[in-house]
């Protein structure tokens, strides 16, 4: 079976300045692809290639198998992705109830569909909150928000940058134990994260980039347990 994501030789630029150099993995249906490295290397940008938002000048990624480097964003979110962007990027004027209900999604679709209902079950405190602007919400609820506004547009694969960064840590273990329900459901996931021991929890493989290229992948116990990979990779 092919993977859901396939990402092969990408090559992105700002301006003259570039930032990806050959980067490349794949992600399977119900798989956690944790994406790591130190600040810098790329991370931000192979996501934002993968939506297109930052379109790369080389390579190629594909989703079902269908080529969609030069598509733009909105029609890779169709086919079935979305993204959580670092910095959430909430509506300051908007509801949580009202985030919700502008990006619930009207495409057809094979999974069960996410509902303002299914939401509430996932993150109990955004029904607590649904009355509320997006800034009024703590940095953790806003989290949330976000992550539950990428899946009413019913997809199949997320993309998460900086999961969990600058959160408490009861909102962090909220966040990872979400992750997990969703990755039970089926769902591809793409997660940058900082913190080794709590991604390790539920990410099948990472992919380490070091200035802009893959550096290293493999199972996420054999970095968890070898302190020397980590330094050399991830260490300040």
């Amino acid at each position: 079976m092919e993977p859901l994501l396939q990402v092969e030789d990408l090559e992105t630029f700002y301006g003259r300045s570039q930032v990806l150099f050959g980067v490349g993995f794949s992600g399977g249906e119900g798989e956690v692809v944790g994406l790591m490295g130190r600040n810098g290397m790329g991370k931000t940008t192979t996501l934002r290639s993968i939506m297109g938002l930052t379109r790369p000048s080389r390579g190629t990624v594909r989703i079902a198998n269908v080529p969609m480097q030069r598509q733009p964003a909105f029609r890779i979110a169709r086919a079935g992705v979305a993204i959580v962007p670092e910095g959430r990027q909430v509506f300051r004027n908007l509801t949580v109830r009202e985030h919700l209900l502008m990006a619930e999604s009207r495409r057809a679709t094979s999974t069960p569909r996410w509902t303002v209902q299914r939401i509430h079950e996932l993150f109990p405190r955004l029904q607590e909150r649904e009355g509320h602007l997006g800034t009024q919400l703590s940095g953790g609820e806003q989290q949330m928000l976000a992550i539950a506004r990428a899946l009413m547009t019913c997809p199949r694969l997320v993309l998460l940058d900086e999961a969990t960064e600058g959160l408490a840590p009861l909102v962090r273990q909220e966040i990872w134990s979400a992750l997990r329900a969703l990755k039970r459901s089926g769902m591809a996931i793409v997660v940058v994260d900082k913190n080794l021991q709590e991604l390790a929890s539920v990410a099948d493989r990472l992919v380490v980039l070091e200035k802009g290229r893959v550096a290293w992948t493999g199972d996420t116990e054999r970095l968890r347990s070898d302190p020397a990979l980590q330094q050399r990779y991830l260490g300040i």
